[in-house]
């Protein structure tokens, strides 16, 4: 029997793969905080906003765009000009103000406020018709935004639910509906509009007189028609590619082994996991629409006379270009703008939703 009756110390085998317990501690409050979740549940449009703000570009383009907007809803308000009306001093038709300068006054105006008078300064001067060019220039960016926005809609609706059913069912449909897309890619846009035009306003030119329509005019109804009928093809191409990756997946063969008919597998299970490509898709198309609208109607194609648009009002302002440069640089340096930021923007929700481009 050993001395005292104690114990020798334990000695570790190298080999063992037992715990010594004393190298061990309690862990501390900072230690746990370390490994708590570093940021709260996000979704994917709170991640994606959450990047979109992080673009300095495209958050300036963000707030050009809205007072762009805010102008051409509030500023019609404050201005006691009509687009399609000539100037009138006290009541009277002034043939002299045709032309102005931006903030000139034509000879009665300045009688009239000599006299204790009061006028609206003409911000960006007058037409050759002696229409107020500011308002013009309101009205039109306004019509011009919202032609481009509604063009955007039609392609995006088309194109969304052509492209969704030829990529989800395959087979022989695919191939026949890509075959029709081709036959229309090849179709050319601008002398559709232009035989779409001269169709219309024999037809049913009479018919819309004294309607919306008519203030719209044949050449703008043409050109819906065509956003209609040609410029989907592109969108119905990019929804087909994507589902075709995205249909193969576990998710969707298992909503299909329990059921699931195939509306509500491309609507709750396949779109919403392309919803980002659909976002910048639609948001490039914005300034697309808008170019080609501007663009037909600087053709003479586009909304009927007296409305303006910014496409029309640079058409009208080159005749007298040398004379006055100004009523040209009004309306393009407004398409540049509208077009650029819209294009950043579109940039800034590609960036801030597509996965791949993410860091």
């Amino acid at each position: 029997m050993r001395e005292g009756n104690k114990r020798a110390p334990f000695a570790k085998n190298m080999l063992s793969m037992q715990v010594d317990l004393s190298k061990f501690t309690l862990a501390s409050e900072e230690d746990k905080k370390s490994f708590e979740v570093m940021r709260p549940p996000s979704t994917f449009w709170r991640d994606g906003f959450k990047n979109f703000k992080k673009n300095k570009m495209a958050m300036t383009s963000v707030i050009v765009l809205v007072l762009i907007i805010l102008a051409i809803v509030i500023v019609p308000y404050f201005v006691p000009y009509k687009y399609s009306e000539t100037i009138r001093v006290d009541g009277k038709r002034d043939r002299t103000v045709a032309n102005l300068k931006p903030y000139e006054w034509s000879e009665k105006e300045q009688e009239y406020i000599d006299e204790g008078g009061d006028l609206f300064p003409h911000v960006m001067g007058t037409d050759p018709l002696g229409r107020d060019y500011f308002i013009r220039v309101i009205i039109g960016t306004r019509v011009s935004l919202i032609v481009g926005f509604f063009a955007s809609l039609i392609v995006l609706v088309i194109g969304l639910i052509y492209g969704s059913v030829s990529g989800f069912l395959g087979g022989k449909v695919d191939l026949v509906m890509m075959r029709i897309v081709d036959i229309i890619y090849s179709l050319p846009d601008t002398l559709m509009i232009i035989l779409l035009s001269f169709v219309l306003k024999e037809t049913i030119g009479k018919q819309i007189q004294g309607t919306l329509l008519a203030k719209v005019g044949t050449g703008m109804i043409s050109m819906f028609i065509v956003f209609g009928l040609l410029y989907w093809v592109s969108m119905a191409r990019l929804i087909r590619g994507q589902i075709l990756s995205i249909k193969e997946n576990e998710y969707v063969l298992a909503a299909n082994s329990m059921g699931a008919s195939n509306a509500r597998t491309i609507r709750k299970h396949i779109l919403p996991n392309c919803i980002s490509v659909i976002i910048i898709s639609t948001a490039l198309q914005i300034p697309s629409a808008i170019f080609t609208e501007s663009f037909l109607s600087f053709l003479g194609l586009g909304v009927a006379v007296p409305m303006p648009s910014l496409g029309s009002l640079a058409s009208e302002a080159r005749q007298g270009m040398q004379a006055y440069p100004y009523q040209l640089i009004f309306p393009a340096v407004i398409i540049s703008l509208v077009v650029l930021t819209l294009n950043l923007i579109g940039d800034g929700l590609r960036d801030a939703f597509d996965p791949k481009l993410r860091k």
